[in-house]
């Protein structure tokens, strides 16, 4: 098995990416779906949630209301770490059980947006990072997905930065041109990424 980091900055094309990944018979494991799904209703995750922030968080239905818990602690730091201490492990634990689900001969792709931010490079056999400008992140935040320009810079800049990114990066998708720019890369990463599971013993899947 190889177990690879990918990660990027926000606009910058990670999950066409993993998408791609996934058509040439890449395994994946996404950190964003796994952190919602441990505070479903219902959840010990949930639970300490509510338990940490009180009952407002959550949604008439008892669901959790995301906007409400963000407008929370990304305005304090130290209630953004407490919110980290709870769900963080949780997904790092449900990471694990996928990861020792897959087969022994796969690639294994953990889609994690705050890799670098988190420190956890050393926890992957190698590290793809989904490289754009601050200025196409930007464009795309605003013109594709149609966020109000202070609030995608705002994002940008509580991210690591471009040369955090790329200095831990074992190999590097360039994503800042147009998309059809973008296969032929990644078919690129992929070969890359089964020679190096070749090389360690295993074969990855195959596609």
């Amino acid at each position: 098995m190889l177990t690879v980091g990918l990660t990027g900055g926000i606009g910058a094309g990670k999950s066409a990416v993993s998408r791609l990944l996934v058509s040439y018979g890449a395994v994946l494991i996404d950190a964003d779906k796994i952190a919602r799904e441990v505070v479903e209703p219902g959840t010990p995750g949930l639970e300490a949630v509510v338990e940490a922030f009180g009952p407002d968080v959550l949604t008439p239905e008892g669901a959790l209301d995301r906007p409400r818990l963000g407008s929370i602690v990304f305005a304090d730091p130290e209630r953004l770490s407490v919110l980290n201490g709870i769900v963080h492990p949780l997904v790092g634990a449900r990471s694990k059980e996928l990861e020792n689900a897959a087969a022994p001969d796969a690639v294994v792709v953990h889609d994690v947006p705050l890799l670098v931010e988190n420190g956890l490079e050393s926890l992957y056999d190698v590290v793809v990072v989904v490289d754009a400008s601050p200025e196409t992140q930007l464009d795309r935040l605003v013109r594709l997905r149609g966020m109000p320009e202070s609030e995608a810079r705002a994002r940008m800049e509580a991210q690591a930065t471009r040369e955090q990114r790329l200095a831990v990066a074992d190999l590097v998708i360039d994503n800042d041109g147009p998309l059809e720019e973008l296969a032929p890369q990644v078919r690129k990463v992929w070969t890359e990424l089964a020679a190096r599971a070749a090389a360690s013993g295993e074969r990855p899947a195959p596609e």
